[in-house]
């Protein structure tokens, strides 16, 4: 999303002001969406936020570079797991799933 516009004077003509509604409806429904597929604690920390913009920013801050360290664990993790006895098929497949996604 680009940054927030000004909002549109009371002068502004009809095109502006349509453009302003349109952006400001676009940056509500992506907040919406962001907020709603991110955890409980990250969606309070973010729900004060003006743009989209900002918030894509702070998550990138906090989730964008995974250290190489990271990296490396996961994929030892995979490769060393083995399915526990008793253990259902469903939560070792999310386990692993899980340490793809970071990997």
């Amino acid at each position: 999303m680009e940054e927030h516009p000004r909002v549109p004077s009371s002068t502004a003509n009809r095109n502006v002001r349509d453009a302003y509604d349109r952006w400001v409806k676009a940056n509500e429904k992506a907040q919406a969406y962001i907020l709603a597929s991110i955890s409980d604690v990250l969606t309070k920390k973010h729900e004060n936020m003006v743009t989209t913009r900002e918030i894509m920013e702070l998550l990138h801050a906090m989730f964008g570079q995974l250290s190489s360290s990271i990296r490396r664990d996961d994929i030892k993790y995979i490769y060393n797991s083995h399915m526990k006895e008793a253990t259902s098929v469903r939560e070792h497949v999310l386990d692993m799933v899980v340490h793809f996604n970071i990997a």
